[in-house]
């Protein structure tokens, strides 16, 4: 199965991960149908982002997840779908479990019904890493156990359980992909690694939370092309593969390797709110990917140090969008 030609539905497709993977199917001949959430202010999010006529090439859809008929509207005569969308913020779980609970949990369970009725020909279902908690073992592969130390980690791991029990029950043909830390040019500053950098492009302090976690970051575009590849690939139906590096860096780290790149030496503070609860602050995640290299074909081809440059670029070109000066959750 290829993309080309397909129709495709992608959820989330405002979202970081979700614009570039909108992009990528675009440019790989698939029509899509972008759904993101309704606002008042008719913001599409960073499909804003997208050169023009690439935008005029896709149908953007408005609505909530947790409204089971937008969701099926949205999908109707969908061949492939991604389902990306979620509340993503770990703290913002900490503040709003059931909202996230419901957007994710339920939202899913919307999207697997629709599905099945429908009879799409692939659904790829996009986990998170995070449901594998701090690893007793290292690198992670597939059988690792899974430990939830967040609401948004239980949220998803409750999503992925349902997305597993519709392929079992009714053959729902679901692949899905757990991607560790993706990172790259469009990232929010809810994220640690544009955090850094908004924050060391604007002057030489950085504040930051937990430095010693180590994370496996991915580049974006090898994490999207993952994702196609679980949509494409014969054997991918009814697995979960994970999509990493087997790499992983603490942010300590990350924060030196910036102001090497900028010619600066960055001082850290560390800021109470900026860390997670001791209990739910998840310490290391490092992925082993071989079943995604032996099923899907995939490895990752962008190293950790020029993705980074790529994202200073990003950040440098598009420093409005940033307010180093606050956290953003």
């Amino acid at each position: 199965m290829t993309v080309q030609g397909r129709r495709a539905l992608v959820t989330g497709a405002g979202g970081f991960i979700g614009s570039h993977l909108v992009e990528r199917l675009v440019h790989d001949g698939a029509t899509v149908t972008a759904f993101v959430r309704y606002n008042s202010r008719g913001d599409v999010g960073l499909l804003a982002a997208l050169e023009p006529a690439l935008q005029r090439e896709i149908q953007i859809v408005a609505g909530d997840l947790r409204d089971a008929e937008a969701v099926r509207q949205a999908m109707a005569g969908a061949e492939l779908v991604f389902h990306l969308g979620a509340l993503i913020a770990i703290p913002y779980s900490y503040r709003h479990p059931r909202e996230v609970v419901e957007t994710n949990v339920l939202g899913t369970l919307n999207v697997l019904l629709a599905a099945r009725d429908q009879d799409v020909a692939r659904l790829v279902h996009v986990s998170s890493s995070e449901v594998y908690g701090t690893a007793t073992r290292v690198p992670m592969d597939e059988t690792h156990p899974l430990h939830v130390q967040s609401p948004y980690a239980a949220s998803k791991l409750g999503a992925d359980k349902l997305a597993e029990a519709f392929h079992l029950t009714y053959g729902l043909p679901v692949a899905l992909v757990r991607p560790f830390n993706a990172f790259g040019p469009r990232q929010s500053a809810r994220a640690v690694i544009p955090t850094i950098v908004s924050q060391a492009l604007a002057g030489d302090r950085v504040r930051l939370g937990n430095l010693e976690a180590r994370r496996d970051w991915t580049y974006v575009t090898d994490t999207v092309a993952g994702m196609l590849a679980a949509a494409e690939a014969p054997g991918a139906v009814g697995l979960t593969v994970n999509l990493g590096t087997g790499r992983d860096l603490a942010v300590g780290e990350v924060v030196e390797l910036v102001g090497r790149l900028l010619g600066k030496r960055l001082q850290v503070e560390v800021q109470a709110e900026r860390q997670r609860p001791p209990t739910s602050e998840v310490e290391r995640l490092v992925a082993d990917a071989s079943l995604a290299e032996r099923v899907l074909g995939w490895r990752p081809t962008v190293p950790f140090e020029q993705g980074l440059e790529r994202v200073i670029e990003w950040v440098r070109a598009e420093a409005h969008r940033y307010r180093p000066e606050q956290y953003a959750v």
